[in-house]
């Protein structure tokens, strides 16, 4: 039975409160025919033109447009020349706000997960995702196909399940790898769970 996929409502809220609800929610990426899919644990929030950490800081460019555009979409971004970053956009039209995703326990697809990342199909489920290069790597993800998918639609091939799981608890701290704002207490976690990442 198909489960239901959060609708662009979900996504009208500031970064900190759709980070929060995101934790514990279904990642789904369609690939080659099959379902690759594992549960968010990890996020953090950007807060758009207010927060110096933000892409959107500087204004609206043609990287980050979709920041600015409709809340509900893929902003993939490329990092230290080597890894891809994804990030689902908040907020209503024309002010900006996303949350990257940073980790996520594997559901299904695991052995196309670890081909996906170079690994051996037994690996320890927890070198697929944790973190978020290897969770774009895990699923396929990257700038040139991803940005700017609608996150709320099943027919994009990436969007968001509620199985109905819900953390127990959410630990809360401040952003890694981020110079400016990093005090801020915007990184999201299931509080225990082994696939958050170091």
């Amino acid at each position: 039975m198909a489960l239901p996929v959060l609708p662009r409502a979900f996504y009208f809220h500031p970064p900190d409160v759709v980070a929060r609800a995101l934790l514990g929610k279904v990642l789904v990426r369609r690939y080659e025919g099959r379902r690759l899919a594992g549960r968010i644990v990890e996020a953090e929030a950007y807060c758009g033109v207010d927060d110096p950490a933000a892409h959107a800081f500087a204004g609206k460019t043609a990287r980050n447009a979709v920041l600015f555009g409709a809340p509900g979409f893929a902003y993939v971004y490329f990092i230290y020349g080597m890894h891809y970053c994804l990030n689902l956009s908040c907020e209503p039209e024309g002010k900006a706000g996303c949350v990257l995703l940073r980790a996520l326990k594997p559901l299904e697809g695991l052995a196309a997960m670890a081909r996906l990342r170079g690994l051996a199909t037994d690996a320890d489920p927890r070198l697929l995702a944790s973190g978020p290069g290897r969770l774009c790597q895990a699923l396929g993800i990257a700038r040139e196909t991803h940005n700017g998918l609608e996150a709320t639609s099943r027919r994009s091939g990436l969007h968001v399940e509620d199985d109905g799981f819900v953390p127990k608890e959410i630990a809360v701290s401040p952003r890694v790898g981020i110079r400016r704002a990093a005090e801020r207490p915007l990184r999201f976690a299931i509080a225990g769970n082994r696939f958050v990442s170091g």
